[in-house]
């Protein structure tokens, strides 16, 4: 038998199952890839890299969601690139897309001109920290199928899963050429070999970076589930509860945004088949759901009984292991680490030694010659857990001037939504009391305030027209999120912060259903008689929520900029607004469509219109813009500006 077939057949029955990403860990419910594999969104990450360092992971893939083409499975694996880099946020499927391609090379279904193909866990990397080169760690990885074969004479291809978990990851970016850990400089020789390499979506980057000499590559993201996939997921994985699932997933936003990621997906069904009463799984808000699943693993794996969860949080014994865990999660995470000692866990944890066994579920314990390592089953578990401690003893002002607790803001404020069906309730009081606990207020302090005049609005339309987005502060989404997850009414301070300042809300591609909820819950509150909102709608078709927001918004904008003519069905704008701007440069519109806008253009007092270069119907638009009773009026096409229908008139009436 050679050595090719030798290595398949290893494949073939080591990893034709893998483990679920759900618990328990220490028994985890073993499923056939092959069987029950669904289709993952490959998307081209080019354009995602450039903001990968900088924009939060989880937000960004949630923006993302439906904005890239879809590259097909086999497609990303047969690209003849020496190296593939997939990237991802926690949970996304990027083990399962790796498990299932070498499983299809075993099955010689891909990679056909590969003789050997060699999948490596980089967590398990800490094992062989005295290896030097790639050829001992895999004749030490794989001791048992290659014996004293020579690698160098066949066509090779490296498999790296989770470079992110590499305990040295920070040595092998900086490119050191001689660290002083073996292990790094074995794997400063990937570039030597053809490479499929996957990891978070930031760590990724950063490693690409320190390839800049190589051109030959091929960089995608792994984005979860699409509606055809979740859908597939529900039928081929879920026995029992199939239309409690669908359910609440339909009547849920974040449910249905957080559905796209197989490792909350897997979960909420788990959750679903195993609360039998409705009401016991609350997933209003993203913090709800990450409540839900806390609970879940200690009520099913970790005190391994079916106690409802009100009587498991009376006992002050659990009381303070949920602290104690929510302690370690609160100091590792601000000190950006995600993998730890055991001397760490004794200095954070109290009594660890006697509850080391009941920590399994919560973090997971990783086994190396050279001792025990530790880290969380899941980053959003460590962010939920360090937002738990937070809230219970970290004051407001202490969490505003911490950049790396910004992530777990919405999931702080979160905590004190007063929902009584919620888990929440049994989060919010761990013993300590906290006075200056974080509020909304300490939130919508970081937002600038002040208004847009009429430069600062053009200038945020030309500043994006070439990417086809909007300026729209990350503190005003950070906000909003925040206030959503608190499920909170105006205070009369938050009502004198939010007239102070502008609120841009826009509808687009990409936007999720998570995200809009947020943005109605905010709009709907919104009481005043000044207009502060500024709404862009730059989309041709919306569902149900999208449209009702964009009629909220239109009663309380001062402005509206739209992209795309509103299909909006018999609704109409029922009062004026300041301004209104038909923003048609990027995209060329049809006549008919452009007929569309017409009926916006007596419900504003200002109106501004930009023509795409193309545009063949100049006398319609000088016709259609007739009788209006405006203050201001402007028409821009191809660089000349219209202050005035008279003006327009002689572009209008010479273009044919």
């Amino acid at each position: 038998m050679n050595l090719s077939t030798s290595l398949k057949k290893f494949y073939l029955k080591r990893y034709e199952k893998i483990d679920e990403l759900r618990p328990p860990l220490t028994s985890p419910d073993s499923v056939s890839i092959l069987n029950r594999f669904v289709q993952l969104c490959v998307v081209d990450a080019v354009e995602l890299q450039l903001d990968a360092v900088y924009i939060h992971d989880k937000e960004q893939l949630l923006r993302k969601q439906s904005s890239y083409k879809p590259t097909p499975y086999n497609e990303v694996f047969e690209n003849k690139a020496s190296l593939i880099l997939i990237s991802g946020i926690a949970g996304i499927g990027k083990t399962w897309l790796l498990r299932k391609c070498v499983l299809d090379w075993s099955n010689n279904l891909l990679l056909k001109d590969i003789q050997l193909l060699f999948y490596l866990e980089a967590r398990r990397f800490i094992q062989y920290q005295n290896i030097s080169t790639i050829n001992e760690l895999l004749k030490l990885y794989y001791k048992d199928v290659l014996n004293d074969c020579d690698i160098c004479n066949y066509s090779t291809m490296l498999v790296i899963d989770g470079l992110d978990e590499f305990i040295y990851l920070h040595e092998l970016l900086n490119n050191s050429s001689q660290s002083q850990y073996s292990i790094v400089n074995a794997l400063s020789e990937l570039k030597n070999y053809k490479a499929i390499i996957s990891g978070r979506i930031r760590d990724i980057s950063q490693y690409q970076n320190t390839l800049l000499d190589c051109n030959d590559k091929l960089n995608v993201q792994v984005i979860g589930f699409n509606e055809e996939g979740i859908n597939a997921y529900i039928e081929n994985n879920v026995k029992e509860k199939k239309d409690d699932v669908k359910r609440v997933l339909k009547d849920s936003p974040i449910a249905k945004a957080m559905a796209s990621i197989p490792f909350y997906l897997s979960l909420m069904c788990t959750i679903i088949a195993n609360f039998t009463q409705r009401n016991d799984c609350s997933f209003l808000t993203m913090t709800d759901l990450y409540a839900s699943i806390f609970f879940y693993f200690l009520q099913k794996h970790i005190n391994k009984n079916n106690k409802p969860v009100y009587k498991m949080m009376e006992d002050e014994s659990n009381k303070r292991f949920v602290f104690d865990i929510c302690k370690v999660a609160y100091h590792l995470l601000n000190q950006s680490k995600i993998i730890f000692s055991s001397d760490e866990m004794k200095s954070l944890f109290d009594d660890f030694n006697k509850d080391e066994d009941r920590l399994f579920g919560f973090i997971e314990k990783i086994e190396t010659n050279l001792g025990c390592h530790y880290q969380f089953v899941h980053l959003t578990i460590m962010e939920f857990c360090a937002s738990v401690y937070a809230y219970n003893n970290i004051s407001g002002k202490v969490i505003m001037d911490n950049n790396i607790l910004r992530n777990c803001l919405p999931m702080i404020c979160g905590l004190s939504n007063k929902n009584k069906n919620s888990f929440l309730k049994f989060l919010t009081d761990l013993g300590n009391t906290n006075p200056e606990q974080l509020t909304l207020s300490n939130v919508c302090d970081i937002i600038p305030k002040g208004h847009s005049n009429e430069c600062t609005v053009q200038i945020k339309i030309e500043i994006n027209t070439k990417n086809n987005k909007f300026f729209i502060t990350n503190t005003q989404e950070l906000f909003i999120e925040c206030f959503y997850e608190s499920q909170s009414l105006f205070t009369d301070e938050i009502k004198a912060s939010i007239v102070e300042r502008d609120w841009i809300i826009s509808i687009e591609d990409g936007k999720t259903s998570y995200q809009v909820s947020c943005d109605t819950y905010f709009v709907n509150l919104i009481n005043s008689d000044k207009r502060v909102i500024h709404l862009f709608v730059h989309k041709k078709l919306f569902s149900e929520e999208e449209k009702n927001l964009i009629k909220k918004c239109s009663t309380k904008a001062v402005d509206i900029t739209l992209f795309y003519p509103c299909e909006m069905g018999e609704w109409k704008l029922s009062n004026k607004i300041k301004r209104l701007t038909i923003e048609c440069r990027m995209h060329p519109i049809l006549k008919n469509e452009f007929k569309n806008f017409v009926p916006w253009f007596n419900m504003c007092e200002e109106l501004i219109i930009y023509l795409h270069d193309e545009s063949k119907y100049l006398r319609k638009v000088w016709k259609w813009t007739g009788n209006l009773n405006l203050r201001v009026f402007m028409i821009a096409f191809r660089g000349r500006i219209c202050h005035s229908r008279k003006e327009f008139k002689k572009i209008a009436i010479q273009k044919k």
